[in-house]
């Protein structure tokens, strides 16, 4: 599954990052560890997961009578596919008024802009070759 193609939903988000903080898992076990920020029953839990493993995000194997689940994606590929969902359906895929968006909504100090003139000169650099 490539970074784009990965949009998960709000609760798909909970479940994956309650998988990266656990895995490899269960469902009864991120159920656990959900249940108080959500209120949701193992059902719900196990439904989601299952979906999950069809769109491609987890990895479900039978361990006797457990299913046990493991990220398909990583954080950053997670990420990469939100913010490309954002770009496609927010900005018309113009990326110039995201970055621009970004930039002025968030009070930003010098390390964190130092940081970002680095990335776009490596990818400048990189561009050239």
């Amino acid at each position: 599954m490539s970074a784009p193609d990965i949009e998960l939903t709000e609760a798909e988000w909970s479940v994956i990052k309650a998988v990266w903080e656990t895995e490899p898992c269960t469902a009864p076990a991120i159920q656990e560890k959900l249940l108080k920020p959500t209120g949701w029953h193992y059902s719900t839990v196990r439904t989601l997961m299952d979906r999950m493993v069809v769109k491609g995000v987890l990895h479900a194997r039978k361990a006797g009578k457990l299913t046990i689940y493991t990220s398909a994606v990583t954080r950053a590929e997670a990420q990469r596919g939100e913010l490309f969902y954002t770009l496609k359906h927010a900005f018309n895929g113009a990326f110039t008024p995201m970055v621009q968006c970004l930039l002025e909504s968030k009070n930003l100090d010098a390390d964190e802009l130092a940081q970002i003139e680095a990335l776009i000169k490596a990818r400048k650099k990189s561009a050239k070759k």
